[in-house]
């Protein structure tokens, strides 16, 4: 049997760990504050994400995130009877952060897995992009619902509610205009950019068919990001990257009409060459014609003659397209770094 001085122990002990709120406001206030807390984490995620190159702090700041919302999941579970027994607004609180933890913890493993071979292809980048996209129109959807609910709860106490004008409200809806814009402008750079690569691949395979389909689709995409550009709407007519993102397509344009052509051309006659010397090896030296060798000595002159030309536009073009590549991406980081809010 347990003493009458053990038995006043533990209601003392429950009723010290029970959470009671006197005003519905007190108990808005207290969720509000995890909220909070929760909110300037993500904010920090979102700083690490824009201004670090540290994978391993932007990682240190998704966990903190993580520990913040499982942090404030526990103490938002302890609430057992909400307000007075009404507790539709902490299950919606709840199930939010359930929601949250999932997909910035487990859909955050999908994602890296899907950035790791995203810029194989214009459809992966796509689709990693997308996978982005979904986890956060999922978690804005939860909070669209808590919204509601907190709206709900609070005009059945007659509590008056404002919109979110906090400074970092402000904040986190600036950094993700920004993102989104900067996201667009990616896209349009990068289905140029790819193409590039996959020319460069057939280039050195010496494959003509697949020079000339891909230098085809680069003049298509160049010109359809230019196109797109003219009605781009600039971030708060900021015109840094779109006007890097044109000189890119600009560039990729005059790879795929000046340089693929010579590319194809020198690599005929080299082919040209390289059969008419398997032609004469094949033949016994004294079944070779006059003609056959002097035929074969024109090619390899023609030949020596234009590999010069070949490597010299060859170096042109590579040091044109560094020089675009490394602007867009210098132009990229300017512009987010110029402006998400730093702190």
């Amino acid at each position: 049997m347990k003493s009458a001085l053990s038995v006043l122990l533990l209601l003392f002990v429950l009723n010290t760990n029970a959470q009671e709120f006197k005003t519905p406001v007190e108990y808005l206030d207290y969720i509000g504050k995890e909220s909070d807390i929760i909110s300037r984490t993500t904010w920090k995620y979102t700083l690490a994400v824009a201004h670090s190159k540290s994978a391993r702090k932007i990682d240190n700041t998704r966990k903190a995130l993580v520990k913040s919302i499982q942090n404030a999941k526990k103490k938002i579970g302890a609430l057992k009877d909400g307000y007075k027994g009404d507790v539709e607004y902490r299950d919606q609180m709840l199930a939010y952060l359930t929601i949250s933890e999932n997909q910035i913890n487990e859909e955050y493993d999908k994602i890296i897995d899907m950035q790791e071979v995203a810029e194989q292809s214009y459809d992966f980048m796509e689709a990693y992009i997308l996978a982005r996209e979904l986890v956060n129109e999922k978690i804005n959807a939860e909070v669209e619902k808590l919204n509601a609910n907190q709206k709900l709860f609070a005009n059945k106490y007659g509590i008056q509610i404002g919109e979110d004008n906090t400074e970092l409200g402000k904040k986190m809806k600036i950094s993700n205009e920004v993102f989104k814009n900067q996201t667009d402008l990616y896209l349009i750079f990068f289905k140029a950019n790819i193409t590039d690569y996959n020319l460069l691949k057939a280039a050195e395979k010496k494959d003509l068919n697949a020079i000339q389909q891909n230098a085809n689709a680069l003049q298509q995409f160049a010109d359809e990001g230019l196109e797109k550009l003219k009605t781009f709407q600039a971030y708060k007519n900021d015109p840094l990257l779109i006007n890097a993102t044109k000189k890119a397509l600009e560039f990729y344009k005059r790879e795929a009409v000046e340089l693929s052509p010579k590319i194809i051309a020198f690599m005929m006659l080299n082919e040209k060459m390289e059969e008419s010397n398997t032609t004469l090896n094949n033949k016994n030296p004294k079944d070779r014609t006059r003609d056959e060798i002097d035929a074969f000595n024109k090619l390899v002159t023609e030949v020596n003659k234009e590999v010069g030309n070949y490597n010299k536009l060859n170096a042109k073009f590579n040091a044109e397209k560094t020089t675009a590549v490394n602007n867009w991406n210098m132009a990229s980081e300017n512009f987010v770094s110029k402006h998400v809010p730093k702190d």
